[in-house]
């Protein structure tokens, strides 16, 4: 099945019941965003707060805080970033504290009832938040007594090593997370054993050797998103669903981006899905010899394996024997987070400066992720890494993190324009890709759709929406936790739960409302779902690839070693 336009660079021109109930409650969130990272949000009217709103806001702030600084001692801080016992002790600490937590929560009530333009309320409501994280008194020397504690009983050392560490990630270009030296790909992180057998000029694919007698005979190709590593799928062994559906039974593909540097940094959408997707297609189909298989797309990496598959739909193919989905967005009509960006005058912004040349480096979207939930993903670093002078400990997951990727910048555009901008892949006929007319309708393959409950960047009901758009049987799994940390939940760990249900009502509110909570990893739901899909058992191959795609070199490979930007000696 090779590519209308194989090879060529260019650029697009086309545009338990009551747990249940529970979570319905809590989950009721508004996308937000960032400032930052994935560019300036466009100029919108500001909103205003209605003045008896206000009034009544002003006056129930000044009694709160009149009451407050004439009690004899501070109430007990909230905010689990006060929970040491140096913000509890009556001090100054605990005075600080209290009326820092009274201030962000008038800040937030006045931030929610403004009044005009809904996306600048949005963007309005994330800048008091970042605002509010980035002004806690735990983020300074002088004001936190935890900080003041450990440089005393250091003598003064924990502010060398912070200082050192602050030497150090300014080096790096990004707050350390994670023990960095305790991870090498390759050596015990992406390990599971297997070989290259295609790689061109963006992907490399991987062909993972059996871990059983017998096989399903239709494999599972997996696609990962194109702006992080794959090894998110493959991280310590214990950790990684590659090795859990090799040994499941599976003969498994990855798909490995390319980290787009010059001269790949004119690659298009259309390359992204010829050059990535139907290659990878092609290959797989032709080492195993099955015309239709399993195909597994995460993030981004399943709005690519989507809008690829209802391409060659219109074509008359239908590779995929069944497609599941990892937090992926098809409807993007709530984006969760990054709906802050989403204006017209940002696409404008980006095509002008990389879209028909250039790149969006992964420096800056690592940035943009990270300031999404700074008190997780910022400052908790900045206050154990450069105040107390700590060392990360050693986190397979959040190594992956700080391991950035590049885009293609004339990608990059595109998809933010036809997808989050115009919303135009859930819409028949809408897009052109690969020179076909795109309509998921026609993608037929029962699908199962995973989506994350505490997920900001795919919000669990845009997920739910993949289940109205595709054209097969869906099954649509709910599982606890973020977009990421969700997916990755070995069910050896014991850990989280997921909802399941036997219907797909046409609302995700109607959907929880009968949604049966399950504990532990949704993997083996999963898995027993796939085995049934997969063909029946055969002996397990015993080479990688075939005589035209013999292994070009071992697993992980080559290309998911290549850095963002050059590391620092």
């Amino acid at each position: 099945m090779p590519s209308k336009r194989q090879g060529n660079v260019r650029t697009s021109t086309q545009r338990g019941k009551s747990e249940s109930a529970s979570l319905r409650d809590r989950d009721s969130t508004t996308p937000a965003g960032v400032h930052g990272g994935l560019g300036v949000a466009g100029r919108a009217e500001l909103p205003t707060v209605p003045p008896q709103l206000l009034s009544r806001l002003q006056g129930e702030y000044l009694t709160r805080l009149t009451s407050l600084l004439s009690a004899r001692t501070a109430p007990e801080p909230k905010d689990r970033r006060f929970s040491a016992p140096g913000w509890h002790d009556g001090s100054l600490y605990a005075w600080s504290a209290a009326v820092y937590e009274l201030n962000g929560e008038f800040l937030r009530r006045l931030a929610d009832g403004l009044e005009g333009d809904p996306r600048a309320r949005e963007r309005v409501r994330f800048v008091t938040e970042q605002w509010i994280d980035a002004i806690s008194p735990a983020n300074f020397l002088l004001t936190n007594p935890e900080v003041q504690e450990r440089l005393l009983q250091t003598q003064g050392q924990s502010l060398q090593s912070g200082l050192n560490n602050l030497l150090q990630d300014l080096a790096k270009g990004h707050i350390s997370q994670s023990d960095e030296s305790a991870f090498e790909v390759g050596t015990n992180i992406a390990v599971t054993p297997g070989a290259v057998v295609y790689e061109n000029d963006l992907i490399q694919l991987i062909q993972y050797g059996a871990a059983t007698d017998e096989v399903g005979a239709r494999p599972l190709l997996m696609v990962p998103p194109c702006i992080n590593k794959f090894y998110i799928l493959d991280l310590q062994p214990g950790n990684s669903l590659v090795t859990y559906s090799v040994d499941q039974g599976n003969t498994v593909f990855m798909v490995s981006w390319r980290n787009v540097k010059e001269p790949l940094d004119s690659l298009s959408w259309d390359d992204y899905i010829e050059q990535g997707v139907f290659e990878a297609i092609r290959v797989v189909r032709e080492i195993s010899g099955q015309t239709r298989f399993n195909m597994l797309g995460f993030c981004v990496g399943g709005t690519i394996l989507a809008t690829a598959l209802a391409a060659l739909a219109a074509r008359g193919e239908h590779p995929a024997a069944s497609l599941t989905l990892l937090t992926t967005l098809l409807d993007f009509a709530e984006p969760g987070v990054l709906g802050v960006f989403v204006d017209e005058a940002h696409a404008a912004y980006r095509e002008q400066t990389i879209g028909t040349k250039g790149i969006m480096t992964g420096r800056e979207l690592n940035a943009t992720f990270s300031a999404l939930r700074p008190n997780d993903l910022v400052w908790n670093y900045v206050v154990n890494g450069y105040l107390k002078g700590e060392s990360p400990p050693a986190f397979d997951l959040l190594f992956w993190n700080s391991d950035s990727t590049n885009l293609s910048g004339p990608m990059f555009c595109w998809y933010f324009r036809h997808m989050y901008l115009q919303n135009e892949l859930r819409e028949p006929g809408r897009l052109t890709t690969a020179g076909e007319p795109v309509d998921l309708g026609a993608v037929r393959a029962p699908s199962f759709i995973y989506a994350s409950r505490d997920d900001h960047i795919v919000p669990w009901r845009s997920a739910y929406q993949s289940t109205r758009l595709l054209g097969g049987p869906s099954r649509f799994v709910l599982g606890a936790s973020g977009h990421v940390a969700g997916v990755i939940n070995p069910p050896a760990k014991h850990k989280r739960n997921y909802w399941q249900a036997d219907s797909l009502p046409p609302t995700p509110e109607q959907w929880i409302d009968i949604a049966d909570s399950v504990p532990g990893s949704w993997w083996p739901a999963w898995s027993a779902w796939l085995a049934s899909h997969r063909g029946p058992m055969v002996p397990a191959p015993k080479v990688l690839g075939s005589p035209e795609f013999a292994p070009i070199e071992a697993a992980p490979g080559r290309y998911v070693k290549e850095a963002a930007e050059e590391r620092p000696e």
